[in-house]
C-alpha cells in the first residue's frame, strides 16, 4: 500500500486543480480598470455642437467673370436723411427704424467693375423675388436698381442672385454696439473698421472699408470671394473715409 500512496497523492492534485479551474477568477481589489470609449463618427452635429460658420462652396451660387464680391452695408438712417431718399416710404417712413441694410452685391475687379451688363433674365425684378430680400434691402426700387447695374453682371440667375445676396448679409456679424443706435453718437471711421473686424473673426483691415457722407458715416464695404470666405481688395479699401470723426445718426 504505501508504494502506490505517492501516486493517489499526485491523482489528488491533479483533481483538485481541474475544481478550481472553472472556479470564476475575481479582480484584485486594488485595481481599477479603466476604459475609453472612443467617439463614434454621426453624419450629424449633436445638438451641443455649434454649426461651422463657413459656407461650403457648392452652397454657394458661383458666379463667373468678374474677381470678387463687395458686400456694401448701407446705414439706412444717414441715407433716409439725404436728398437720395426722396419718397422712398418703404425704407424710410416715420415708422420704419433700419440700421445697415444691404446696399448692393456688387461683382468687381482688382481693377474697376462691370455694371449694366446684357441679361437674359431681363431687368424687371418679380415681387415675388424681391420680398425675399425686402427685410435687409428695403425698397422695390433698390432692389430692381442694383439687380440691373450689378446683379446683371454676376452671370447667375435673377434666382440665385438675390438668394446670394442673403448669404452674404447672412455671413457678416453686425457689432452690437453698431446694430443699434438709438441717440446720435460721434466716432471714427477707425473705430466703426475695427469693431466689424472684432465681430468677424478672418475679416482683415484690408477687406473692408468704412465710407463717409460728409461728416456721417455713410457704407462699410466688405470684400467677399466667390464662396463668400473675406478676401482683401486694396483698391476698395483705398476708398475709405478719411475724417478723423464722424457722427453716426439714431435709428429712430
Amino acid at each position: 500500500m504505501g508504494r502506490y500512496t505517492g501516486f493517489i497523492a499526485f491523482g489528488l492534485m491533479l483533481a483538485a486543480a481541474a475544481v478550481y479551474s472553472f472556479l470564476p477568477a475575481e479582480a484584485p481589489a486594488d485595481r481599477t480598470v479603466a476604459t475609453v470609449s472612443s467617439p463614434t463618427p454621426s453624419a450629424e452635429p449633436s445638438a451641443e455642437q455649434s454649426p461651422s460658420p463657413i459656407k461650403p462652396a457648392s452652397s454657394v451660387p458661383q458666379g463667373r467673370g468678374f474677381d470678387f464680391y463687395v458686400l456694401a452695408l448701407s446705414w439706412s438712417p444717414t441715407f433716409c436723411d439725404s436728398e437720395a431718399a426722396g419718397r422712398n416710404r418703404e425704407q424710410c417712413g416715420e415708422d420704419k427704424e433700419f440700421g445697415w441694410v444691404v446696399h448692393g452685391l456688387w461683382p468687381q475687379n482688382d481693377k474697376g467693375w462691370p455694371e449694366n451688363c446684357p441679361t437674359s433674365e431681363g431687368s424687371r425684378v418679380p415681387e415675388r423675388i424681391g420680398r425675399t430680400v425686402m427685410d435687409i434691402m428695403p425698397s422695390m426700387g433698390l432692389i430692381g436698381h442694383q439687380w440691373r447695374k450689378h446683379g446683371s453682371c454676376s452671370s447667375l440667375s435673377m434666382s440665385d442672385y438675390f438668394k446670394l445676396v442673403r448669404q452674404a448679409y447672412d455671413s457678416i456679424r453686425i457689432p452690437a454696439e453698431l446694430s443699434d443706435v438709438d441717440r446720435e453718437s460721434r466716432t471714427s471711421p477707425q473705430a466703426v473698421e475695427a469693431a466689424f473686424i472684432r465681430s468677424n473673426p478672418g475679416l482683415a483691415r484690408s477687406a473692408v472699408a468704412v465710407t463717409c457722407d460728409r461728416e456721417r458715416v455713410d457704407e462699410v464695404r466688405i470684400c467677399l470671394d466667390k464662396s463668400l470666405g473675406f478676401r482683401t481688395c486694396p483698391e476698395v479699401d483705398s476708398r475709405s473715409c478719411r475724417r478723423s470723426d464722424i457722427v453716426i445718426p439714431a435709428t429712430r
